[in-house]
């Protein structure tokens, strides 16, 4: 069983992952003890991210945003943001740490693009739209400004919802 786990492609052995997070625990307090520069996080560690934030993402709840790779990349720069924070003596489980960090970066980056989005709707309403809409000699000029204003209008978030 254990061997149909590791052929998965975002399969990550934690016994493994805690291991290294020790190791590379133990180099960082070596390099700050004698006064040299801090070394890089190792390789594993980072497919690790990886693979975490990856898989995280195809959950049905982060699978259909456009913006997957950015949350993708948040994810794996907050866990290199709080990789010091893991402590191996209180927690034998960093690969439930990190997805937490993951997790709630993909939540920080949706409600970041969500904002941008009302802004932009809230753009396009305050702006003149039906004065910038271009239209051919051969169409009607006020059906297709109706129809791509209905269009807007059913699309746009409520104002409602803004703070």
């Amino acid at each position: 069983m254990a061997t149909d786990k590791q052929k998965k492609p975002h399969y990550v052995n934690n016994k493994e992952f805690l291991q290294a997070m020790i190791d590379w625990k133990a180099s960082v307090l070596e390099a700050e003890a004698n006064d040299e520069s801090r070394p890089q996080v190792t390789n594993y560690i980072g497919e690790c991210f990886l693979k975490i934030a990856n898989h995280l993402s195809y959950r049905p709840n982060f699978i259909n945003y456009t913006y997957r790779e950015e949350m993708i990349s948040d994810g794996i720069e907050n866990c290199l943001q709080y990789i010091d924070n893991f402590d191996p003596e209180k927690s034998k489980n960093p690969f439930a740490y990190f997805t937490q960090i993951i997790y709630f970066a993909f939540v920080r980056r949706i409600i970041r693009e969500k904002k941008q989005s009302k802004i932009k709707n809230k753009l396009l309403k305050s702006s003149n739209i039906e004065d910038m809409i271009i239209t051919q000699d051969h169409d009607d000029e006020s059906a297709y400004q109706k129809q791509f204003m209905d269009f807007l209008q059913q699309y746009n978030f409520s104002d409602s919802d803004d703070k």
